[in-house]
């Protein structure tokens, strides 16, 4: 037998099945033996200790406690019959136990004089606690064995629990599997690094993952287990970015020329900040190395990334190439068009703006134009892929909001041109460090990290629904003074759902509350047709309408500098950077603007902290920091693409340190050992294939 017992079909581990089999691979996604070695509790039971009654807090989700078992009572009729009993600890105090059914069989089971180990949840009622249904077993030497140990809490499903594969059932079946695979699991990290970090093997970490004797045992093998799980996701990424930096080369982009020294000197209205010049020099130096770039360009809302991108354009201009800008929708589209054309007013440069609704004698234009090089800049949405879209020379191609489009759309861009264009990818969703690190540990980051002077900055309020005829004479004021309102509404689930519902009954309220002659208001959600859609969203823009009711279809995309308000109904219902997304949708023109967060009175204890988050800061990194500890990494927008987050134990949000650790390792051991060929790293390759293999390399882009 050897170590391919690993990949058995999970229906041949005894007690499984081929029933048992195909719920568990659809519901947790467990195919084989070694899936289910990998499947870690989520958390455990500290049965190490046994607790006297007088030390129970309110903060304890579990307690053991040893005592003497009295009172054995049955209360009320046949349908409310409850069993109550007192359990007596070694310094005399009391704790009720109580039973609403299975109990008949226990009014017998408990002896005088014998001492019981009881194990369950404390509630407290006015000054008492009681425990309900707890788990009693007489105390033997043996139940103290197995008691004094950290019990394993996995994940399960009801439909799951329904054939007895709760936690309990896969815990059984763990300790069915590990007996029979624990001499072929293979160690897969370096002697050497093993050595370096005094980390447990894996066999022994597998095993104390699941059944750790006590608390030491547990953290030294989740220790390990992390630092595996991101050292390879680092390896992985370092390596392909070794790989990109060796293989792909770049325009060499030589000057700096007329084109961005006359909009420098003649066409920059304000300074540019600190922050701005300095990833100007980091591209610059990118694009001198003779290598294509590849950089993820971070930066909150109105800190001036497209002025950044609009500069390294110039560049491409002055050594003879051409330059595009992809954006995800028509309406950002427009916008980057109108904002770019104005900047570069007066200097001879054509830009040209392409979308789905480009007419066909313009697109022939602009497929000429492109061909000849007389068209120096295109922007426009996913248009720009298309086969007939066919440059002379691309050489800078800058993506905003990456995420939002499919990662084979952008390597159609990618492939324009022989020599690989130079990629900046734009975001203004802050993306935490631990994160960052991870989704693009492969692409050089630079970060705006200040705002341009003179930025007033958003006051943001949270008010409860009960204050909404105040929020409705603060928004009319606002509007008396020539400003414009959003208000948008949640959308429960981006691809299915839309509660419309809350949408209309808003824009009534809404346009029952503004009845003032002179006042419009616009409608936007994600079921409306395109043209629909834009046509409001022109209307708001051009200052026709003055209220904007919509859904999250503006949280990227619209810029309306004259819009001074920013209402979030049920703002609860929303994850902190989308509230800072549109919170950055007012704050663009020269008045003071607000962000009124509504919410109901009734709000979790993480609601309030989300809340209280906006209301005390706009720094976008500390909000997405705040955000994937709530949250966690897997669930922050956009972060399902890469298959690289579908982490089994390490968490992003509390693993900083491990995942430093992980990395600097990494990229010692490819600074010493680029080809991994040394016989101490042989282990390295053969586990990147396995964990990877699988995953298209499209790094070169993204």
């Amino acid at each position: 037998m050897s170590s391919d017992i690993l990949k058995t079909p999970i229906e041949f581990l005894k007690g499984v099945g081929p029933q048992k089999a195909e719920l568990l691979k659809k519901e947790i996604q467990l195919f084989c033996f070694e899936d289910l070695l990998h499947f870690y509790p989520f958390r455990y039971i500290d049965k190490s200790r046994f607790y006297l009654i007088h030390e129970i807090t309110d903060e304890m989700p579990w307690v053991q406690i040893r005592g003497y078992v009295s009172h054995v009572q049955l209360h009320g009729k046949k349908r409310t019959t409850r069993m109550t009993a007192l359990l007596t600890d070694s310094n005399g105090s009391s704790i009720e136990l109580i039973w609403f059914n299975g109990f008949r069989w226990l009014k017998d089971y408990f002896v005088p004089g014998q001492e019981y180990i009881v194990f369950g949840k404390p509630s407290r009622f006015g000054r008492k606690y009681n425990i309900a249904h707890p788990e009693t077993e007489p105390v033997s030497p043996s139940a103290i064995t197995q008691k004094s140990a950290m019990h394993p809490v996995y994940s399960s499903t009801e439909k799951l629990k329904a054939r007895g594969l709760d936690s309990k059932g896969i815990s059984r079946l763990v300790k069915t599997l590990i007996p029979q695979v624990k001499d072929y699991i293979n160690e897969t990290l370096p002697v050497r690094v093993r050595e370096e970090l005094k980390l447990p093997g894996l066999r022994q970490s597998l095993v104390n993952v699941h059944f750790p004797g006590d608390a030491r045992s547990l953290a030294r093998a989740q220790a390990r287990l992390k630092f595996e799980e991101l050292f390879y996701i680092q390896l992985h990424l370092l390596n392909l970015r070794n790989v990109r930096t060796k293989e792909s080369s770049g325009h060499v982009f030589k000057k700096v020329g007329s084109h961005f020294n006359d909009f420098y000197h003649n066409n920059l209205a304000f300074e540019l900040t600190n922050a701005q010049k300095k990833v100007v020099k980091e591209i610059r130096r990118d694009t001198l190395s003779g290598k294509q770039m590849n950089r993820l360009l971070q930066g909150d809302v109105g800190s001036g990334k497209t002025i950044v991108a609009v500069m390294c354009m110039l560049i491409a201009l002055d050594n003879d190439c051409q330059a595009c800008l992809m954006a995800p929708t028509e309406v950002l589209a427009s916008q980057h068009f109108e904002s770019v054309s104005k900047m570069l007013e007066g200097l001879g440069i054509q830009i040209k703006l392409l979308t789905g609704s480009t007419r066909k004698a313009e697109r022939k234009v602009i497929a000429e134009d492109l061909k000849n090089g007389n068209l120096k800049i295109l922007i426009g949405t996913h248009a720009l892929i298309e086969d007939v879209v066919v440059f002379k020379n691309l050489g800078m191609v800058v993506i905003d909001e990456q995420h939002r489009f499919g990662v084979a759309q952008r390597a159609k861009l990618w492939k324009k041109n022989i020599i690989p264009p130079h990629v900046l990818v734009m975001t203004a969703t802050p993306i935490p460090r631990t994160l960052a690190m991870t989704l693009y540990g492969d692409l050089d980051i630079s970060v705006i990290d200040e705002l341009p002077p003179g930025r007033k900055p958003i006051q943001t309020i949270h008010k409860f629904d009960t204050n909404r005829l105040k929020v409705f004479g603060f928004m009319r004021e606002q509007i008396r003074q020539g400003r414009q309102v959003y208000v948008v509404y949640p959308l429960i689930n981006e691809s299915e759902t839309l509660d419309l519902k809350d949408l209309h009954d808003g824009y009534e309220s809404i346009v029952r509350a503004f009845p003032l002659p002179g006042y419009a208001v616009s409608i936007v959600h994600g079921k409306m047709k395109p043209a629909d859609k834009d046509y409001e969203m022109t209307r708001f823009v051009k200052g026709e309408t003055q209220i904007m009711v919509a859904t999250t279809v503006i949280e990227v995309g619209i810029n309306v500098p004259n819009a001074s308000v920013m209402v979030i109904e049920s703002a609860e219902r929303f994850g902190l950077s989308q509230l800072h997304q549109l919170r950055g949708r007012v704050g663009r023109g020269a008045d003071q603007s607000y962000c009124i967060l509504m919410t109901g009175i009734k709000l979790s204890a993480e609601a309030k902290k989300r809340m209280e988050t906006m209301v005390g800061t706009q720094d976008g990194f500390v909000i997405a920091e705040t955000d994937m500890q709530l949250r966690g990494p897997g669930d922050m927008h956009g972060t399902r693409q890469s298959g690289l987050l579908d982490l089994k134990i390490a968490n992003l949000s509390k693993d900083e340190k491990i995942l430093r650790y992980a990395r600097h390792k990494a990229m010692d051991i490819l600074e010493q050992d680029p080809l991994l060929q040394l016989d101490e790293n042989a282990v390295l390759p053969k586990r990147l294939k396995e964990l990877f293999g699988k995953f298209v390399v499209w790094s070169k882009i993204s």
